[in-house]
């Protein structure tokens, strides 16, 4: 195998360089499995790893890209062989094992999944992991009890690549979804996806949360922590379900148990990171099946490999709609 293109992150002198190379296969991490990879994405994560805004690298050098899709040119276990669609998210990739952005990875077996069949390789990036994780959130939240005949829900950070997905998986499965968002300048993309109504950050009063609210939402996707998710608890209705999905307005928030003990609501946190075969398996079938979104190609904007340097400051300024996927053969 030639050389071939790498997006590889160093760490010089404490500061954080990335850049493209050029590498070839044994310059990788060990895996039992080469996949040639067709399209990577960018997430949050990402762009904090490619500039060093935070500390997520934990082994430098290392090739970015925490999820893949693409074919299985070689493989040392028997699950997979030559041909295969597969797809990786997740567990170390991109941050201390060599990830997506290369024209090919060399991965563990266990990390891998089968491409469903009937989706392509670029849409299952335009899911990717951030549509995983709310298409597993939406799994979880039913399992605990919830149903569209329970009442609307709401989905905050709902212009985020995870929010895009969960506002689309919800409203599909016959959910009234209300889009909470800080950007009315979205309101038309967040119902054309399938929100029912939008509502605005700004009116929410946080220096005023109160332990309990007007009970207004059966359910709640919460991707952002902080003051936000406190008043999410504070407005749920009796036995409601919330998802805990991210952290990126604030890891920490303060709230009451009230909501949990006088209204019976839950709240499940959602560890995409290192979900175990074989549910990781089934949460990607059902994407092509019960939880399969309908506006992905409205949700998604594709750039050419060349050009991944160029979006890690829309991440960080929180100027991206959707999910943008990586076209890594151009």
């Amino acid at each position: 195998m030639n050389s071939f293109k790498i997006f590889r992150i160093h760490e010089r002198e404490g500061k954080t360089v990335a850049g493209f190379e050029q590498a070839q296969l044994e310059d990788l991490d060990a895996g039992e499995v080469v996949v040639k990879v067709a399209y990577s994405s960018v997430n949050y994560k990402d762009a904090l790893a490619g500039t060093g805004a935070g500390k997520v690298i934990r082994r430098f050098p290392c090739v970015g890209g925490i999820d893949l899709s693409g074919t299985v040119v070689e493989s040392s276990d028997a699950r997979f062989a030559k041909g295969d669609a597969v797809i990786a998210t997740s567990f170390d990739l991109g941050v201390s094992h060599d990830g997506g952005y290369a024209e090919y990875a060399r991965l563990p077996a266990d990390w891998l999944v089968r491409a469903p069949r009937g989706m392509s390789l670029k849409h299952a990036m335009v899911i990717g992991t951030a549509g995983y994780t709310a298409a597993l959130g939406v799994a979880r939240m039913e399992h605990n009890g919830l149903a569209p005949q329970n009442g609307p829900v709401i989905v905050n950070g709902a212009t985020g690549g995870v929010g895009s997905v969960a506002i689309d998986i919800l409203a599909q499965r016959g959910y009234r979804v209300t889009a909470l968002t800080g950007k009315d300048s979205e309101s038309d993309y967040l119902r054309r996806i399938g929100a029912s109504e939008v509502m605005l950050r700004s009116s929410i009063d946080v220096a005023k949360i109160r332990p309990l609210d007007k009970a207004l939402w059966a359910g709640g996707v919460d991707n952002l922590g902080g003051d936000t998710l406190a008043w999410m608890l504070s407005t749920m209705q009796q036995s409601a379900t919330v998802a805990s999905i991210g952290l990126a307005a604030n890891h920490a928030w303060k709230a009451s148990v009230m909501p949990f003990i006088l209204r019976g609501v839950s709240l499940l946190g959602i560890d995409s990171g290192y979900t175990p075969n074989p549910q990781r398996q089934q949460i990607w079938d059902r994407l092509a099946d019960d939880l399969k979104p309908a506006h992905l190609d409205d949700m998604v904007r594709v750039i050419p490999f060349s050009q991944l340097p160029d979006v890690f400051q829309d991440f960080l300024d929180a100027k991206v709609r959707g999910r943008i996927v990586v076209d890594i053969n151009e």
